[in-house]
């Protein structure tokens, strides 16, 4: 018992530091917790599954994204059909361009949940780069998608670090993304574009604060993008690759993105991954000037 306490303190206090921002800290709290509760095997199984869940949350804002992978599919393991670890997987598969699997735990999502907006629009997104990436017959090509049992389908209401009390989080909480009412988005677009105008005078920092705010009520691919030049532009190269990482979420082949975590990962001395991203963009702009002028600085280094 007093493990189990324990362990639910570390949770909570991980949700904390995740509501902050401060995704590593948030991991090794969570990660803290699973090592108290390893020894209680199946009996802590749900709040173990939790945790993966939660920590799976901080590898996929770091970019870590195989790190997510593997952590939403120990919680999977643990509780079968869980939204959340489904849904993070499938952001992760994404992000490493393993469209299949992504369509595959979108699609299973959605059998949990058919009401989940995040799920369709992933399934639309996958549904869109298999064809370009497979043609017409790309379903072919799809792992076998599992059926979820009735049971499964109504009891998805578990604590996370973006809601943590919530008895049952509306859709948008399932990735951390923000309630997208119609007063929220106009007063979102106002503050990205006090943040651009910002960046116009060379006052990053200050834009960094109004791009913040407009992402706390509205998740867009160019406010992220927007912000990762600040970052850029002030040495925090960490949180640009994060910023940029979002951004492709969102959208998987924006240029804005891939250019700015390559210039990012290259300061940060993660060559190989700088190239891939290069890689990418110049499959969607070949002529890409920077982007080549980028390649060559990276293979010289």
């Amino acid at each position: 018992m007093a493990a189990a306490s324990s362990a639910i303190a570390l949770r909570q206090a991980g949700n904390e530091e995740f509501r902050r921002g401060q995704y590593g800290p948030a991991a090794a709290l969570y990660t803290r917790a699973l090592a108290l509760l390893e020894a209680a095997g199946e009996a802590a199984a749900e709040e173990r599954s939790v945790l993966l869940a939660n920590r799976a949350a901080c590898h996929l804002k770091e970019g870590a994204c195989s790190l997510c992978v593997a952590d939403c599919s120990g919680a999977l393991d643990l509780v079968p059909f869980g939204i959340k670890p489904l849904l993070r997987r499938a952001a992760a598969y994404e992000a490493l361009e393993r469209y299949q699997l992504a369509y595959v735990d979108y699609k299973t999502a959605l059998q949990v949940d058919c009401s989940i907006q995040a799920a369709h629009d992933g399934v639309n997104r996958m549904t869109k780069a298999l064809l370009e990436k497979d043609g017409v017959n790309w379903r072919q090509k799809l792992p076998p998608i599992p059926t979820v049992p009735i049971s499964a389908q109504t009891r998805w209401s578990v604590p996370s670090a973006e809601a943590p009390r919530a008895n049952a989080p509306p859709a948008t909480a399932l990735r951390g993304e923000p309630d997208q009412s119609g007063a929220g988005t106009e007063r979102a677009q106002t503050l990205k574009e006090e943040g651009n105008e910002l960046v116009k005078k060379g006052n990053h920092k200050k834009a960094v604060e109004k791009y913040s705010e407009s992402l706390k009520l509205r998740q867009e691919c160019a406010t992220y993008t927007n912000r990762a030049l600040c970052y850029l532009t002030l040495k925090q190269y960490k949180e640009a690759v994060q910023d940029c990482t979002e951004a492709l979420r969102l959208e998987p082949k924006n240029v804005k993105a891939l250019y700015r975590r390559a210039q990012a990962l290259k300061e940060l001395k993660d060559y190989r991954s700088s190239i891939a991203d290069i890689k990418s963009l110049l499959k969607t702009e070949p002529k890409n000037t920077a982007a080549l002028r980028l390649l060559q600085e990276l293979n010289r280094a």
